[in-house]
């Protein structure tokens, strides 16, 4: 019994570019998560009334800006990564860019768990001889 390794290609590549899509949504909601948590964040060490009974407990204003700074940072990289994400299903689908899905998978790795699986799946199959193949001659 012969796989027909080019119909396998494809599917593997629709999946890949399903699955990216999937954790760029997972990001976005991640983008949303850290809104939450910033404002509920904001709203407990801001609030007077926490901090009545000993306003020497009170954090410095210089330790909450330092989180500002953190959450804007994180918004940055969690956005970063949305959109390399989707970039790169793009580009899957249109068998183009294939360094930049690597690229993009090896950043994956770090977000574990999802991320890492997606990583380690996409990477074996972009570096399959066929798919090398097939994203050169989409490209001619």
């Amino acid at each position: 019994m012969m796989i027909d390794t080019e119909k396998q290609d494809k599917d593997y590549i629709r999946i890949l570019s399903i699955f990216h899509y999937i954790i760029c949504g997972f990001s976005v909601c991640g983008i949303l998560f850290l809104i939450l948590h910033y404002m509920i964040f904001q709203t407990i060490f801001t609030n007077d009334e926490m901090f009545s009974e000993d306003p020497a407990n009170r954090p410095p204003e210089d330790f909450l800006a330092i989180f500002v700074w953190f959450y804007l940072l994180m918004g940055l990289f969690i956005l970063i990564f949305a959109v390399m994400n989707f970039l790169s299903a793009r580009f899957m689908t249109q068998r183009k860019n294939r360094l930049f899905s690597l690229i993009t998978a090896g950043i994956n790795c770090i977000q574990f768990p999802f991320g890492t699986t997606l990583g380690v799946f996409t990477i074996i199959v972009l570096l399959r001889d066929s798919v090398v193949q097939k994203y050169k001659e989409h490209a001619r």
